[in-house]
């Protein structure tokens, strides 16, 4: 497969809980080949690995938000066991306590795609920034470009509703 389009499918599992940016263990253990018991089995014998900024555990809300928002995890509605996450360290050490050869190419291709994202956020504030330069130097022209320079504004704005934590992928 592409590694450009496997970067781009990983980085559709990316999701943000919590302000981080996270892989569920579902998705982890399809990516690995292994079962999601298997991986979790994998990590509670290397807990000391894994403190709570490499991994932690979902809690009811956060496991219907995500249900909500992701489609290819509405067989996690009916699970009672509540997910594991792993942030980006989370997912790297998974490597040494996963150390089978698909194991080491998909985390290759994991920490891939943290970058690319890393990258995209980076691009976006950029974005933003020229914008401004440009609004600036064009602040005292007519009305009608005002109104286009709000309208990109509004559209490089992130879109949450107030009260609700952010979960999925956000540039």
């Amino acid at each position: 497969m592409d590694k450009k389009v496997v970067v781009e499918v990983i980085a559709g599992k990316i999701l943000e809980i919590r302000c981080r940016k996270i892989m569920l263990d579902r998705d982890l253990a399809e990516l690995f080949g292994v079962s999601t018991k298997v991986l979790n089995q994998a990590v509670k014998r290397n807990i000391q690995r894994f403190p709570l900024d490499f991994m932690f555990q979902l809690d009811e809300n956060e496991k219907n938000e995500v249900v909500t928002n992701c489609d290819h995890l509405k067989t996690l509605k009916f699970s009672a066991q509540l997910p594991y996450v792993f942030t980006e360290q989370g997912v790297a050490m998974l490597s040494s306590v996963l150390s089978s050869e698909r194991a080491i190419k998909v985390n290759i291709q994991i920490m891939r795609a943290f970058v690319k994202i890393r990258e995209l956020l980076l691009s976006h504030k950029e974005l933003a920034n020229q914008l401004e330069s440009l609004e600036r130097r064009y602040s005292d022209h007519d009305e009608k470009i005002k109104v286009i320079f709000e309208a990109i504004r509004q559209l490089l704005e992130p879109t949450e509703e107030k009260g609700k934590p952010a979960i999925g992928f956000r540039p």
